[in-house]
């Protein structure tokens, strides 16, 4: 299984990991500590180092009850990182739902598009067809600010499924072929703790079908939830979770924690596989 990324193919043979790069001064778990170029750049090299398969840049936070952002002073946080990152061996993604950014991303080097909103905002669809760019449809239920505001599903994972499936199909229709998509179904954007445990219990529902699963554990209110941890001190729950998520199928696994993540993601394939390769 590859995905399509402009002029460059992931491998997806084995899961991969995406390292976090947040340059915000407001996300959930390291806020602040990448605002300054030469810090993120440092970090973006340290997570390849370690195993990253692909740096996701993010200027918005979409932690729950954040702010919106600008789209020129989301652009003035991501563009210098996007130029630098993608000269190194990496996939470069931008975590973006705003079209502007999305373009310039794309010609700053960003060749993956990661959108919370799954190419649903105006424009978007367009945008993303575009670059050439591949993308990935994340599920949210609600907008950041308000989403943990008593989430309700019919059936959790029945609805995230009919709502991703029902996205490929408007990215296909817009010229997005299916070989540049993955999804994710948005562990956290949107849903109880309990619809959360359900849909990882369940995630091979998912992972059976055509596209690449992409999941987002790492330090999680999950996490927090199980174990009683702080946002600083949930890598060992992040890690187990994401040698569930692989076990189950999932293909690229998104991390702050790129080194230990990286392991875990190997350890959990070899089961799930039976292999040492």
């Amino acid at each position: 299984m590859d995905l399509s990324c402009g002029p460059k193919t992931l491998d997806l043979t084995a899961p991969v990991v995406m390292g976090v790069l947040n340059v915000t001064p407001d996300s959930f778990s390291d806020g602040g500590r990448f605002v300054e170029l030469r810090a993120a750049v440092d970090q973006a090299r340290m997570m390849v180092d370690e195993g990253a398969a692909i740096i996701d840049v993010g200027g918005e936070s979409t932690r729950p009850g954040a702010a919106p952002v600008e789209t020129q002073e989301e652009l003035r946080r991501v563009l210098p990182v996007i130029e630098h990152v993608a000269r190194l061996p990496v996939i470069v993604s931008v975590d973006t739902s705003k079209p502007a950014v999305m373009r310039a991303a794309a010609s700053a080097g960003a060749t993956l598009i990661n959108d919370v909103r799954a190419l649903a905002e105006e424009g978007a669809l367009e945008a993303a067809a575009d670059t050439g760019c591949g993308v990935c449809l994340m599920h949210m239920q609600g907008e950041p600010r308000t989403m943990q505001k008593e989430p309700r599903y019919g059936d959790v994972v029945g609805d995230i499924k009919a709502f991703l499936e029902a996205r490929v199909q408007s990215c296909v229709a817009a010229g997005i072929p299916n070989k540049r998509i993955a999804i994710d179904p948005g562990f956290g954007f949107g849903k109880t703790a309990a619809h959360n445990l359900e849909l990882l219990r369940r995630l091979p529902e998912l992972t059976s079908g055509s596209q690449p699963v992409l999941v987002g554990l790492s330090r999680k209110s999950l996490v927090g939830t199980i174990l009683g941890r702080s946002a600083g001190d949930r890598l060992h729950g992040s890690l187990a979770l994401a040698a569930v998520a692989v076990l189950h199928g999932a293909r690229i696994v998104r991390a702050h924690d790129v080194g230990a993540t990286v392991d875990a993601v190997k350890a959990a394939h070899a089961v799930r596989t039976g292999g040492l390769t």
